[in-house]
């Protein structure tokens, strides 16, 4: 499993599998998924949706759509460090893919303690500060980090349905400044533009967006962003290989077990935080009489996105084996589909443990 995306990078193993790709069906259950997504963020606007039902189906729809986009990430593979020397299982837990985020060992074991150090700096933060202005101050930072994520999402369908969209610009602008490396980094500052047509109009769509989300801070809204920050993490970044995803996991087991269950610092900051870290459900569309507010469910978008990550990677090892770097592609995904399974039953036992007994 630590080899395939190296293998991959050979000069012509990828011109046999795009010829062999060409005239192969598509997988309709991407376009299936998309649909539920759609109709499970409209649909909750509209009618009562058992909050049980909403969280499984729209949880694996996202997985879905996202881990098959993952699979792009095979053709960026890069050869270095498979050489076959006794060294090569280090370098190749250490590879790096041009434009991909790639966790390494060291970052998979530190992760539960860096997470803990930001929830609990937050959970001080609520306890010691005015709410409104943490929130001010962190919605800045999810306004613009979602309509990046925003453009990124919706620009490809933009793309496919205007094919004269894709046409590129490209403007080079080099900013110096008189800063110190240290502070303002090298000089000058590289600001140059190399975007679409359809990219620039999602961009500005996005924009406006981000900024009636962060005047209304209404649930819907913040679910487009939830979902967009979902499908672009799983599909942009890499555990490189299945023993850091593993580690990564054990840890987080035991970090939510502590944070969630042992303690109210994760259910206080996330009821505190208005901010798109979670996806909204609406138990009832009918406002509470006593707050005029519908109550919700929320579930934390690490509680996908991590998962996520090591379902990615089940799902490229599948593409491998199949010769596949297709994410449309029909192939036998074993991996992929039993990990996704495994994925929702531990999901739906988290919710009845929850419910049954009013934890968290």
């Amino acid at each position: 499993l630590n080899l395939y995306h190296h293998r991959l990078a050979d000069k012509k193993y990828p011109r046999k599998i795009m010829a062999s790709e060409a005239a192969s069906p598509k997988n309709p259950l991407i376009a299936v998924n998309y649909g539920i997504i759609l109709s499970l963020w409209t649909g909750a606007q509209l009618i009562d949706i058992p909050y049980t039902i909403n969280v499984l189906v729209l949880v694996t729809a996202i997985l879905y759509v996202s881990c098959h986009s993952s699979i792009e990430l095979l053709n960026l593979s890069s050869p270095e460090g498979d050489d076959g020397s006794p060294d090569s299982d280090k370098k190749k837990s250490q590879v790096m893919m041009e434009g991909v985020e790639v966790l390494k060992k060291e970052d998979a074991m530190q992760f539960p303690l860096v997470g803990s150090a930001s929830l609990f700096g937050l959970y001080l933060a609520f306890k010691f500060f005015d709410r409104e202005v943490v929130n001010l101050i962190i919605s800045f930072y999810f306004a613009a980090v979602g309509c990046a994520a925003m453009t990124m999402t919706i620009a490809p369908f933009i793309e496919a349905a205007v094919l004269p969209l894709k046409r590129r610009f490209k403007k080079e602008i080099l900013i110096p400044h008189p800063l110190p490396e240290f502070v303002g980094g090298p000089t000058p500052w590289d600001c140059s533009i190399d975007a679409s047509i359809a990219e620039m109009i999602s961009f500005l769509g996005s924009a406006v967006f981000c900024g009636f989300y962060f005047k209304l801070k209404h649930w819907a809204m913040n679910n487009v962003l939830g979902i967009c920050f979902c499908l672009q993490g799983i599909s942009k970044f890499s555990l490189g290989t299945y023993k850091i995803g593993a580690i990564l996991l054990i840890g987080l087991f035991f970090y939510d077990i502590f944070w969630v269950f042992g303690t109210d610092v994760m259910v206080t900051v996330a009821k505190n935080l208005d901010g798109p870290i979670k996806i909204l459900f609406p138990r009832s569309l009918t406002p509470n009489p006593e707050t005029n507010k519908i109550e919700l469910s929320l579930l934390g978008l690490g509680d996908i996105v991590l998962p996520g990550f090591f379902l990615a990677l089940l799902l490229r090892y599948d593409a491998h084996r199949a010769g596949s770097c297709d994410m449309y592609g029909i192939f036998p995904k074993p991996y992929f589909h039993s990990g996704l399974v495994a994925y929702v039953i531990g999901l739906a036992t988290t919710l009845f443990v929850m419910i049954y007994f009013e934890a968290a």
